[in-house]
């Protein structure tokens, strides 16, 4: 299939995967940064590289001596697959932060750059605060650029207080490769959001597999009919494809394809995972898919009631054993274990209640033996007794 792949020796296929795991997990890698001890071999394999995500993904990938940046599809309208630490506000910022730095040289004071920030907002017509709640989400934006290697902080940092001064210091070949969608394409965010989405050249079977490199559980279901046609055509290719190229594992269920990583490094939520609301999400789940009948494509109907009183129960039943601050206010137990459920894809909304992913039914907890049931179980059997004698009732009654 990919014809420079089955010509390399087996220790160069292995590194290739090796590598192309990294990509994914890493689309911006630098010498400096996390796993930038392996850009010297994605350099070295750079044509195998390009041509299993070309043929594969339809992926473009760009490889340099100090950087390597592939340029994956968006999540269109996925709000899973964001950077946790920025919130929409955030994410304007950080947008308009690289309006602002483009053309503004390879230094700039962090109050200049802040100033120019703030004028791109209101040229766009997007409303500024100067209050806390406005410098976190502004400081979110430029600490994310920080930890790309966009930018770097020559002399001091980057903080949410107004009077903080710092020297910035701006990598423009980094900065240039950063944006992924087409920007000269598209005539308004909306239209951006969809072509920085849209299929590869092979259109549904680009569209397909994308869908199983990056969603954990992908269900027939959710995609179009096309779509689900072609991936229940060639579910077995695909898992095939998957393992061969990138390490995955797919799993064929009746629903739809679970994709896992054994060795759990492109797996970016970690599920079942530790804290509370990981735990009680977990715990959830058998009482959730009880509370209504599932629809034709598996899905369970439950509502936030249903969240709030399967919830209540755990937190009620056993209450030293969930962290204080998680469990106070319990909306925002329930809007966590929601959000938590839906950037794992077990959840999606729809018509103001949810439907949980036939997915959930490969998490049930498997409870252990109760310690009695284990003790019963560990200790040999009891000899038999020679028979009745007088003093049997005696040590009944001393008992």
């Amino acid at each position: 299939m990919i014809s420079t792949f089955e010509e390399l020796p087996d220790i160069d296929a292995a590194n290739v995967v090796r590598c192309a795991r990294v990509l994914l997990r890493r689309p911006l890698l630098r010498a400096d940064g996390p796993d930038g001890d392996l850009l010297p071999m994605i350099y070295r394999q750079r044509t195998a590289l390009q041509d299993v995500f070309s043929g594969l993904l339809g992926y473009r990938l760009v490889v340099e001596r100090r950087f390597a940046r592939l340029y994956k599809s968006g999540p269109g309208e996925d709000a899973g697959r964001g950077v946790e630490s920025l919130t929409p506000r955030g994410y304007a910022y950080f947008a308009l932060t690289l309006a602002a730095l483009t053309g503004i040289g390879r230094q700039v004071l962090l109050s200049r750059l802040v100033s120019d920030v703030r004028a791109a907002a209101s040229e766009a017509g997007i409303e500024v605060a100067d209050d806390p709640a406005d410098r976190r989400a502004l400081t979110a934006a430029l600490r994310h650029l920080v930890a790309l290697g966009v930018i770097t902080e020559t002399e001091g940092s980057v903080t949410a207080e107004s009077t903080a001064e710092a020297l910035i210091t701006i990598d423009t070949d980094m900065l240039g490769q950063l944006v992924a969608g087409p920007l000269a394409e598209a005539s308004g965010p909306q239209q951006l959001v969809e072509l920085a989405s849209a299929a590869g050249p092979r259109r549904t079977e680009h569209a397909v597999r994308r869908k199983l490199i990056e969603d954990p559980v992908v269900l027939y279901a959710d995609l179009p009919p096309e779509q689900a046609t072609w991936l229940r055509e060639h579910v077995i290719n695909e898992s095939r494809l998957l393992e061969r190229f990138f390490g995955l594992v797919g799993e064929a269920r009746a629903e739809g394809v679970v994709v896992c990583d054994p060795e759990d490094y492109l797996t970016d939520l970690a599920f079942p995972g530790p804290g509370t609301v990981a735990r009680i999400a977990l715990l959830a789940l058998p009482e959730l898919l009880d509370r209504g009948e599932p629809d034709s494509a598996g899905r369970h109907p439950v509502s936030w009631q249903d969240f709030a009183d399967v919830c209540g129960d755990l937190v009620d039943a056993y209450p030293s054993a969930w962290s204080r601050a998680a469990t106070e206010d319990h909306q925002d137990l329930v809007r966590a274990v929601i959000d938590l459920l839906g950037r794992l894809g077990l959840l999606r909304e729809s018509e103001g209640s949810w439907l949980l992913s036939p997915a959930a039914h490969r998490w049930l907890p498997q409870p252990d033996a109760t310690p009695a049931q284990q003790q019963r179980e560990s200790e040999p059997p009891a000899p038999e007794a020679p028979g009745w004698s007088l003093f049997d009732e005696m040590e009944e009654a001393a008992r």
